[in-house]
């Protein structure tokens, strides 16, 4: 049970400790006081425990926030506690009130050891085990593993982070378990040894033999050769269009508002042991191409989820697909495009499921590619993001050297045709801290979402995270705009300054030197810009921040700002208020808070519309809020939330069409054991009268699961 995040129990526990413990410090047998025993009645000893749970209460808050969790650590918290305001109190006290030193020191000796016990108990108290998504694990690594793997002043060098990764997942389990490294895994749990191999490995145990199509029993009778994706209803790349709008029109969508009351499921997927829902569903030419974070990529059925291949990548995959033709040694054939968490891009044949090409887009160990590649003219711009700023703050990381970009790749061949870095300087050392690891600046502002493209100004547009080192770059927390030629940034709008951010440094005994001295809120744009025509042929820019709030910039102005609507009731944590973005039609946007709901602000002026709460009853405010991105067609928005429940809102005024709960297990076409849980970066997209959504994401929520679902109108 908790209150206010700590475990109640704990707390109460703790209590109880402290006041069987004054019992016996005032009673004959220790110091001889026994006043307690004899004037106790049944009041006192209600507010002795009333004033014995305030103290462990917020004990336990200070514990929680410096996320201490062995009794030696939390030990020490307590003394500090005792050191720093009780002592003192108690000190003063006696000075004016001119108490006999010695009782002072019977009681303040008691207050010492009701601290240590109660620190003792509420940090190493058991703490229910939160199921981890298989990013998360590199958080651990960081923490746990490199005061050896890359650092150069470890006694005895172990290899580098990036030999690790090429290693398969059950190779590292196995070493951490009962080889070479038992004995430095013994201080892991078993969970975090699986989510360090896995992200390490770059999908989860035992996902290799199990996730290839052939071990599935639901073949597709044949596979005819792939027709032209802008022939029939399709929803292409992350946001349907190269806007970004992520608004699918009528006659593609093949779904009324009128009919969305009538969504019923049709099919279920299931992704043999993975751990979380990330990719979002390409529809092309009657198929359905998916990414997993078991490392493998599937064709589908749209109608039925039978599946005609799948293709082994090296690392997961949480972005969408884009599938186009391609002309090569004069045949025509389509292929699909994607990259995955180890900064690899693939071209896949799309009809067969044959490699095409690869290309390794950047040599840092943390890189990934989280934004879909946006595909234009036969040229792929490909987001570059990382993992460095999970838990970067370790003292054994030599924090931080990289760098968010944006490539592009010739779609035809994987050549590279120009990389331009967010940050333009390269990091330079700094200075070494107390444990002699060598810190490096400027790094950061990774790019997580899929770049926009403006067919008019020739220019892409993206948005930027935040800085890892300080001073901030001016390019972090930014939307910018690149020739696409080129390559040559055009303009930046900075929405967030000075914020430079790394996970693992709120204030504490744990914080490291590595941290930023005045940390930032990571106001990261996660959210793909949308770039609209208004009625009167204006065009803008609409891109929100994780800060809440939302800019209209005129792009043919160099993103001049237009407007700002600030929809942040309070200034969110860092966790943000809009994370995976908004859709836009006509009139309207669309962005779900994680604070719960969804909003709609007009494009042309940021004035809000409506906004309508969402969430079911009795859920904690946890459960309440939504982080993945929105989808809209003629006259619905459709979003998931936290809780795993998929809302349909009605466009005109917010009020509820329709919802789904997908927090459940399901009967799967492939016969693989699946559930459903948390919704949290990916949107449901829409096409051929058929809905299509991953259910079971790690970051945001608390429920990974590892299911694919498909609606059709009854």
């Amino acid at each position: 049970m908790q209150l206010m995040g700590s475990n109640l129990w704990a707390v109460v526990s703790a209590a109880l400790a402290t006041m069987l413990l004054g019992l016996l410090w005032y009673s004959p047998l220790l110091f001889g006081r026994s006043r307690v025993r004899r004037n106790g009645s049944g009041k006192l000893y209600v507010l002795f425990f009333i004033a014995s749970f305030l103290a462990a209460f917020v004990l336990g808050q200070v514990i929680r926030i410096t996320t201490v969790s062995t009794a030696l650590l939390g030990m020490k918290v307590g003394a500090s506690m005792w050191l720093g305001f009780v002592s003192t109190v108690q000190f003063t006290n006696m000075l004016f009130s001119r108490k006999p030193a010695r009782l002072y020191l019977i009681d303040t000796g008691y207050q010492l050891v009701s601290f240590l016990v109660m620190g003792a108990m509420i940090a190493a108290w058991p703490h229910p085990q939160r199921r981890m998504g298989t990013e998360l694990g590199f958080g651990v690594f960081q923490e746990r593993c490199m005061s050896c793997h890359g650092n150069p002043n470890a006694s005895q060098q172990a290899p580098d982070p990036s030999a690790l990764r090429h290693l398969t997942p059950e190779a590292i389990y196995a070493a951490l378990t009962t080889g070479a490294m038992k004995v430095q895994g013994q201080g892991l749990t078993d969970e975090e040894k699986r989510r360090v191999a896995e992200w390490l490995g770059g999908r989860p145990l035992g996902s290799l033999l199990a996730g290839d199509a052939k071990s599935m029993k639901n073949h597709c009778p044949n596979n005819a050769p792939l027709t032209d994706p802008s022939g029939s209803p399709a929803w292409n790349g992350w946001g349907v269009d190269i806007e970004n709008t992520r608004f699918q029109a009528t006659s593609s969508a093949g779904v009324t508002a009128d009919q969305v009351p009538r969504l019923r499921l049709k099919w279920a997927f299931g992704y043999p042991n993975g751990v979380t829902a990330a990719g979002q569903p390409t529809i092309a030419s009657g198929g359905v191409f998916v990414g997993t974070d078991i490392g493998y990529v599937y064709s589908l059925d749209a109608d039925t989820g039978c599946v005609y291949w799948s293709f082994q990548t090296e690392a997961g995959v949480r972005n969408a697909i884009s599938v186009a033709p391609i002309t090569r040694a004069g045949h025509l054939r389509y292929a699909v495009y994607f990259g995955d968490a180890k900064a690899n891009v693939y071209a896949l044949d799309a009809s067969k499921g044959g490699l095409l090409w690869k290309k390794h887009v950047e040599d840092h160990f943390t890189a990934r590619i989280t934004g879909a590649p946006t595909l234009y003219e036969e040229r792929l711009y490909v987001p570059v993001s990382s993992s460095e700023e999970w838990s970067a703050s370790s003292p054994d990381y030599p924090c931080c050297t990289f760098r968010g970009s944006i490539v592009t790749l010739d779609a035809k061949t994987g050549r590279q045709i120009w990389k331009t870095y967010v940050v333009p300087e390269e990091p330079k050392t700094t200075r070494k801290n107390s444990k002699g690891v060598q810190l490096f600046a400027p790094a950061g502002a990774s790019v997580w979402n899929s770049p926009t493209v403006d067919v008019k100004r020739r220019a892409i547009y993206f948005g930027t995270g935040d800085s890892e080192t300080e001073p901030a770059a001016r390019t972090s927390d930014s939307i910018m705009a690149l020739d696409m030629v080129t390559g040559r940034v055009l303009w930046v709008f900075q929405a967030t300054a000075n914020d430079s951010f790394l996970r693992g440094c709120e204030p504490g005994p744990n914080r490291s030197e590595s941290c930023p001295g005045s940390v930032g809120p990571d106001w990261d744009f996660g959210a793909s810009p949308i770039l609209r025509t208004l009625p009167d042929g204006r065009r803008i820019l609409v891109a929100a921040s994780k800060s809440g709030k939302v800019f209209g910039l005129d792009p043919d102005k160099a993103g001049t700002l237009l407007w700002m609507n600030n929809l942040a009731v309070k200034p969110p944590d860092t966790n943000g208020l809009i994370v995976f973005g908004g859709a836009a039609d006509e009139q309207n946007a669309y962005f779900a808070l994680t604070s719960g709901g969804m909003a709609a602000i007009k494009v042309e002026t940021g004035a809000r519309v409506w906004f309508t709460p969402m969430g079911g009853k009795g859920n904690s405010p946890s459960r309440l809020g939504a982080s993945a991105a929105v989808t809209a067609i003629p006259g619905v928005a459709f979003v998931g939330g936290w809780d795993g429940t998929l809302h349909a809102l009605s466009t005109t005024d917010g009020h509820r069409l329709w919802e789904f709960k997908t927090a459940r297990e399901f009967a799967t076409v492939n016969g693989v054991a699946a559930k459903g849980g948390s919704f949290g970066a990916p949107g449901p997209t829409v096409a051929g009268g058929m809905l299509f959504v991953g259910s079971g994401y790690s970051v945001f929520g608390d429920t990974p699961r590892n299911v694919l679902l498909a609606f059709s109108i009854e």
